[in-house]
């Protein structure tokens, strides 16, 4: 254990993600167990700024492991992004005595982290927590398991009001630069057809698509699109676009927004969540520093915080191949 570090800072930035409360829960239960000082950072790097900061100990995470989002708040911060700003809140950790702080977020939050690191050679070690799992160097990040899930569950309750009226649904998932979500719970939910940002398969590919689903019998289908997919300019686009061409069906539109982020994080987030937090606590006490904790091949393991922010996360090919085989 490096003598230098007795007080860690924990914050959550950037959007907020289920199992990021038991991320804060697992920092903070480890320092405890490792015998350092934890404070909590409030609102993200807003929060920071402004030292507004609180101890942590054992007990003041109790009953959170169970609930969606943070309970130390996030807030965008565009102060952060300036030399002034990072001033501010390099002042602020020292006046209350924090020697290195774990940041949980995503993309932005470890660009922010990486900026102040080099500048002040401040120990930190990030946790990757966002719905969308766009962040290199893990197989998952900490919510994505719970979005995937929150949006299985809602699709097979579009399907039923769909095959009661003999419908076609868009519905719309999170998913702006990369169609994890949608690929994943599209194949989960058993949707007709599912359309992500990495494969622009074109407006008349949809088109025959929906016309063999309808030869074959179906009464009703689901398309499952991410928000960034490139086919129209938004859903609503494509669902006039398919009642001008098949007039056949009575298209509706379920845009799923935020209820993807809200909810009680599953099992798996639960548990890669506590992990992850022990790892970040224990690689700053070994002396670690601007590392990202990420989980490959059921390992949690460290990778430098500029291949993460740098690297892009690659659709899984074969998932893609098994979507059209079920989608046929």
């Amino acid at each position: 254990m490096g003598p230098e570090i007795k007080k860690i800072g924990v914050l959550t930035s950037g959007g907020d993600s289920p199992g990021m409360n038991a991320a804060i829960r697992s920092v903070v239960r480890t320092c405890a167990y490792m015998k350092v000082d934890c404070v909590g950072i409030y609102r993200g790097y807003q929060g920071m700024i402004e030292g507004d900061f609180k101890p942590m100990d054992a007990r003041s995470v109790n009953n959170i492991i169970n609930k969606g989002g943070t309970i130390l708040k996030s807030a965008r911060c565009d102060e952060f992004r300036t030399p002034e700003g990072r001033k501010m809140a390099y002042d602020q950790l020292r006046a209350e005595g924090i020697d290195a702080f774990v940041v949980i977020g995503g993309d932005g939050s470890f660009h922010g982290a990486m900026k102040f690191n080099e500048e002040y050679h401040f120990p930190i070690i990030g946790i990757p927590g966002t719905i969308d799992n766009d962040i290199f160097g893990t197989s998952n990040t900490v919510g994505f398991d719970t979005a995937m899930n929150t949006v299985v569950d809602v699709i097979d309750k579009i399907r039923d009001t769909a095959s009661s009226h003999n419908r076609l649904f868009f519905v719309e998932v999170m998913g702006r630069d990369v169609g994890h979500i949608a690929l994943n719970a599209g194949v989960g939910a058993g949707a007709e057809e599912i359309l992500i940002p990495e494969e622009n398969r074109g407006l008349e590919r949809l088109l025959e698509s929906l016309k063999r689903s309808k030869k074959s019998g179906k009464s009703s289908s689901i398309v499952v699109v991410a928000e960034g997919d490139k086919i129209g300019k938004s859903v609503f686009e494509l669902k006039e676009y398919v009642e001008e061409h098949l007039p056949i069906y009575d298209v509706r539109v379920s845009v799923l927004g935020h209820m993807q982020r809200g909810g009680a994080p599953s099992c798996y987030d639960r548990v890669l969540a506590s992990r992850m937090g022990v790892k970040a606590v224990e690689s700053l006490l070994e002396g670690q520093t601007n590392f990202m904790v990420g989980v490959q091949n059921n390992k949690i393991v460290l990778t430098p915080i500029s291949k993460a922010i740098k690297g892009h996360t690659k659709i899984d090919k074969e998932l893609l191949r098994v979507s059209e085989i079920m989608t046929t």
